[in-house]
């Protein structure tokens, strides 16, 4: 029996394994973010209720999340602003905020900032030696703290690299690699070559503070372009091949089935959700609110567990709803949002039979 969380494949399906030794299909919720309930027209609710603590809220929010069905606190940090000139999260989770909260959970290292929704920062060059510095920095500050935590279930890096692909908000900045390489053979080679160390530095710099928690890596965006040697280059370097993908439930099984065939490694779903309006906005970022498709959820889950290399999904909540996203758990006033609630928790609590029947 191990002390932290592994992977293991039984009977032909893959799981996470925890430190008890039991099969964990992970059932999370990602973006938890206090802020909303210090807006001006929250009533002070912060403070009535939570007596300016966050010890004290956090607490609150595990009791809620496992309540709802959710058995993992995913990526935390929550999209604050959107607009042409500012596109910015949420602060990441102290150490001493997850051992409030006591539940499993993933952790974001920050090694580069080429997230597809970043707007502001340059690309890093992968090929330059103060990479490797950064990324020591990264994982000195962060692992040191988490290595002993048997709740810490592992690591992301970047939330969706543009590793090819660009947006018209990035288009000033490109991608982390040219394009144009997946034209040639040698362009291809060069972009393996260009990966793997990517993938090698990030891992040799975790390993050298953290022995013991699993790596989930880049959280790939399954709907753009992701060249395969890109994940063919991360694969002895991560444990779980990690995806956002949003979309129709067809769309969404197609691509993780696709990625699950791939390679036989675990996948895990780690960013997704299907909303539900009153209104014709389907933008992104929306203009007015919106509520979590519980049928959408329920339909993607059925399609996860089918695929024996899924190991889970996490939502794209937010715990809390906020000005930039619109759609969360719960209001800045801390209200639950019941039409939200009573659907995501039925989904969960069936899943959560299926993986202890």
């Amino acid at each position: 029996m191990a002390d932290f969380y592994t992977t293991e494949k039984q009977g032909g399906r893959w799981w996470f394994i925890t430190p008890d030794g039991a099969p964990f299909w992970s059932i999370g919720m990602n973006h938890i973010d206090s802020a909303a309930l210090r807006s001006i027209d929250s009533d002070d609710v912060w403070n009535r209720e939570f007596g300016n603590s966050h010890e004290h809220w956090l607490r609150a929010v595990a009791d809620d999340l496992q309540d709802w069905g959710f058995n993992t606190i995913g990526w935390t940090q929550e999209v604050v602003i959107i607009t042409q000139g500012y596109h910015r999260h949420s602060r990441p989770f102290t150490y001493e905020e997850y051992q409030w909260a006591a539940m499993p959970y993933c952790h974001l290292l920050p090694f580069t900032e080429a997230h597809q929704w970043q707007v502001e920062v340059r690309m890093p060059d992968l090929m330059r030696a103060d990479f490797e510095e950064w990324c020591d920095y990264v994982a000195r500050d962060a692992c040191v703290r988490l290595r002993d935590d048997p709740k810490l279930i592992g690591y992301f890096y970047c939330d969706c690299p543009q590793w090819v692909h660009t947006s018209p908000d990035t288009k000033w900045r490109g991608s982390l690699v040219d394009p144009a390489l997946l034209e040639s053979e040698a362009g291809r080679r060069e972009l393996s070559a260009i990966a793997e160390r990517y993938y090698r530095v990030t891992h040799d710099a975790i390993r050298r503070y953290d022995p013991n928690h699993l790596i989930l890596g880049d959280r790939w965006e399954a709907n753009a372009v992701l060249p395969d040697e890109v994940v063919r280059a991360a694969l002895p370097y991560v444990n779980v091949l990690s995806f956002q993908c949003f979309g129709t439930v067809e769309n969404i099984a197609t691509k993780m089935r696709h990625w699950a065939n791939f390679a036989d490694k675990p996948v895990l779903l780690a960013d997704a959700a299907g909303h539900i309006r009153s209104h014709g906005d389907t933008r992104w970022p929306p203009t007015a609110d919106r509520l979590h498709d519980a049928d959408h959820y329920r339909q993607v889950m059925d399609a996860l567990w089918d695929i024996p290399q899924c190991v889970g999904y996490h939502l794209c909540g937010a715990y809390i709803k906020n000005n930039a996203r619109k759609s969360g758990f719960r209001d800045h006033t801390n209200s639950q949002i019941n039409e939200t609630v009573a659907g995501i928790r039925a989904v969960n609590t069936e899943m959560q039979r299926r993986q202890n029947p």
